[in-house]
């Protein structure tokens, strides 16, 4: 043990006596932990944000019409989900709330300005499904209309407020204001006006829904509810197309994982050139102590303590700047996040605070393979050939 710890300070002697150019292999380090871990941060923040926006629709399974070419019309399609296919859908469900829902857009005259929005014509006993309540109150009969929180929030809209919908120019008075939900893969509420089914039948004279929306109650139900509707539906041509949010969701977020792994990746780069930087330095440091590792060996030093008394010295230079990388990582992985989504609370999530330590581990790695060799090369020194060497 006393061997050890003398050549752990032989080690800090030398860092100390070539400081700038160790300090200048510290700073590498600093900087390849900084970059793998900051852009780790990021990444997996991006994660987070996307799947808090899309968790909400993640358990949906959503039917529309099958579409063939022939089948488009001047506004999209002419096809509709009929009764008889509502119905099939509901016994296909199970248990399991079932939603029709009528879509399309319009404009809407607020004020003096006029816009384009969503409309969705739904029965009102099945928005509270879909949709949650900020203020006012749900639809409870034909008459009003509810509105998405960007759309109030854009332009100023409070219960009460009354919108112009149509060429027509209907005039709806706003009962209800929903919270905002983010985007969904089964409706967008957030910038979009909520009809009751029975008014959006009168105002657009149209029969048949654009689409229907299953909540499925347990996510392990969803592909045997997919399953069961296409069967259903499907057994002698394609009368529908069904697909749920959750696989589109897993797609999304498997997207963005992959984006995280390959930013982590750049960063990685610069651990590598910092790894070469290290590696340099404890060759040269080998180079200009020839005489000092043969005087060790004549004495009777072992191979494995030259070894160690390099391997230490890569391990400090390593250690340091990981740590010094692995608070600046912190900070910079705040940064990142506050210019790239506005908000840093990602930061403080476990998977996002174990880029940190991954950063970290990496770069004492990456010093430690580095100085390897270079201790390697030392112990093999013939203690004659050292001494000789000028």
């Amino acid at each position: 043990m006393s061997n050890q710890r003398l050549f752990f300070g032989l080690a800090i002697r030398n860092i100390q006596i070539h400081w700038l150019r160790s300090l200048l292999a510290t700073i590498g380090i600093v900087i390849g932990v900084v970059a793998i871990s900051s852009m780790g941060i990021l990444g997996n923040s991006l994660v987070l944000s996307v799947s808090d926006s899309l968790t909400d629709v993640g358990d949906s399974v959503v039917v529309t019409p099958h579409v063939s070419f022939h089948g488009m019309g001047s506004t999209g399609t002419d096809k509709r989900i009929t009764d008889r296919q509502l119905e099939q859908i509901r016994r296909s469900a199970g248990n399991n709330e079932v939603v029709p829902v009528y879509a399309s857009g319009d404009r809407v005259r607020i004020g003096r300005e006029i816009l384009a929005a969503s409309i969705y014509g739904i029965n009102p006993q099945d928005i509270p499904t879909l949709v949650s309540l900020g203020s006012g109150q749900f639809l409870r009969g034909a008459s009003g209309v509810m509105v998405g929180a960007k759309l109030a929030d854009e332009n100023n809209l409070v219960v009460g407020s009354r919108l112009l919908i149509g060429d027509k120019e209907t005039g709806v008075r706003v009962v209800g204001i929903l919270k905002e939900r983010g985007m969904g893969f089964d409706i967008s509420p957030d910038n979009a006006v909520f009809t009751s089914d029975q008014w959006y039948q009168d105002f657009y004279d149209k029969k048949g829904y654009d689409q229907v929306i299953v909540k499925v109650k347990d996510l392990k139900d969803i592909d045997q509810v997919k399953d069961a509707i296409k069967a259903q539906l499907n057994r002698r041509e394609d009368e529908v197309n069904v697909f749920d949010t959750k696989a589109i969701l897993e797609t999304i977020i498997e997207t963005f994982g992959r984006i995280s792994t390959f930013t982590m990746a750049i960063g990685g780069i610069s651990l590598v050139v910092a790894g070469v930087s290290i590696f340099n330095v404890m060759m040269m440091s080998v180079m200009e102590r020839y005489r000092e590792i043969g005087i060790l060996r004549s004495i009777g030093t072992k191979r494995a303590e030259v070894r160690s008394m390099f391997i230490y010295e890569s391990l400090i230079l390593g250690t340091a700047g990981s740590i010094i990388g692995g608070v600046m990582s912190f900070l910079g992985g705040y940064a990142a996040i506050a210019v790239m989504l506005g908000e840093t609370s990602y930061l403080f999530n476990p998977s996002s605070l174990i880029q940190i330590p991954y950063g970290m581990v990496f770069g004492i790695a990456t010093s430690l393979l580095s100085g390897l060799y270079p201790a390697w090369k030392a112990s093999e020194l013939r203690p004659i050939d050292a001494l000789r060497h000028e």
